[in-house]
């Protein structure tokens, strides 16, 4: 696996989803592998922001480092979560691995944005949600044929789950015991 190759196949790949170009699905390899190197690039990226995070404090435990990951692997869960619930009410048959190997790749920029926009300012990290929203929303028309509502919906739906499942976590993380 060459990474900047991956990288480069992923970032053309979007780019044409975007502009609604064919043939953005040559530059995915969507498929179990394309899939599990999807996640390993994002799992390296999640790893790197932490050890980042780390530098003035120092690295933390291993459990600690698996809790952050885990925390900074919501927005796949919020992606996987939201297509099998919007596939399940369409009783769509359409498959899941169009979405959800450059959604991965998606994500794995939205946690990069975000970790530079949250260096700046909370509400500014907004930017970073409508960005992740609409790429969403191209990938569900791109990739599934949904109609307009369907894939705003579904991209609407999806960053609302990752904002819900934080602050959830953030709640739970500081209550009284």
């Amino acid at each position: 696996m060459k990474i900047w190759s991956v990288l480069s196949d992923a970032t053309r790949g979007w780019q044409m989803i975007i502009s609604g170009q064919p043939g953005w699905r040559d530059r995915f390899t969507l498929s179990g592998a394309g899939l599990a190197t999807a996640l390993c690039v994002f799992a390296f990226f999640a790893f790197l922001a932490v050890a980042l995070a780390s530098i003035s404090i120092g690295m933390p435990a291993t459990f600690g480092v698996l809790a952050a990951m885990v925390i900074l692997a919501l927005p796949v869960i919020s992606l996987l979560v939201t297509l099998v619930t919007t596939r399940n009410i369409l009783k769509s048959e359409a498959p899941m691995l169009p979405v959800l190997v450059p959604g991965i790749y998606a994500m794995t920029g939205f946690l990069l944005i975000e970790g530079l926009l949250a260096m700046i300012g909370g509400p500014v990290v907004m930017m970073a949600w409508f960005a992740l929203g609409f790429l969403l929303y191209r990938l569900a028309r791109q990739a599934c044929d949904w109609s307009l509502g369907t894939a705003a919906g579904f991209a609407v739906l999806t960053v609302l789950l990752l904002v819900a499942m934080r602050y959830a976590l953030y709640m739970l993380s500081n209550a009284p015991l």
